[in-house]
């Protein structure tokens, strides 16, 4: 009886791991069968005799969308094909949307036109005041500049009488530290 439990025991074990693998490998493997099915089953179905019934449209000329070369069924090519009364109104839709885009970027280029010039005169107006406010200052740098000689010559002037009056003083016998000392004398003797 031990013998058979662990007999039952690994084929329970067996069965429990052919169900996990199945249910991890189960769907990739179902869906690439269901691929190869359709594969083979629309290959065969190509090689017979089955073929889509021929488009009856009356179209003419040229398509006007062009289909790529892997698609094979050439109805939807022979139906898009140039129609003249579809490309009269679409040829006429085409030209209105054109004009339509010309205008608006015409108007576009205008609104971008005005607010170049009205920057330009902003700049020019800004620009005009600067030049104002340079002349005003050149004006009164070069005033400055004639007080300031002005005021220089008045002080060369007045060193020089200082001077003639500081050399007649001391010809007449005026020292410097004897006037110092007289005015501190004088100073002593108004307080008492």
């Amino acid at each position: 009886m031990g013998m058979n439990n662990q007999a039952v025991l690994k084929v329970g074990l067996v069965v429990v791991g052919l169900c996990i693998a199945g249910y991890i490998l189960g769907p990739p493997l179902y869906w690439q069968f269901v691929e190869g099915l359709a594969a083979v089953s629309h290959s065969s179905s190509s090689s017979s005799s089955y073929a889509c019934p021929p488009c009856q449209c009356d179209c003419s000329s040229q398509p006007i969308l062009s289909i790529p070369e892997g698609l094979s069924n050439t109805s939807f090519a022979d139906c898009a094909k140039h129609d003249p009364e579809v490309s009269e109104d679409t040829e006429k839709n085409f030209a209105e949307l054109l004009t339509e885009e010309l205008k608006l970027r015409e108007a576009e280029a205008l609104e971008n036109h005005q607010r170049a010039d009205m920057a330009l005169l902003e700049a020019k107006k800004i620009t005009s005041q600067y030049q104002k406010e340079a002349d005003k200052c050149n004006s009164g740098m070069e005033t400055c500049e004639e007080a300031r000689e002005k005021a220089e010559a008045g002080f060369v002037a007045q060193k020089r009488l200082t001077a003639m009056w500081e050399l007649r003083a001391r010809q007449r016998g005026w020292k410097e530290g004897i006037t110092n000392s007289r005015s501190q004398a004088q100073g002593n003797v108004q307080t008492a």
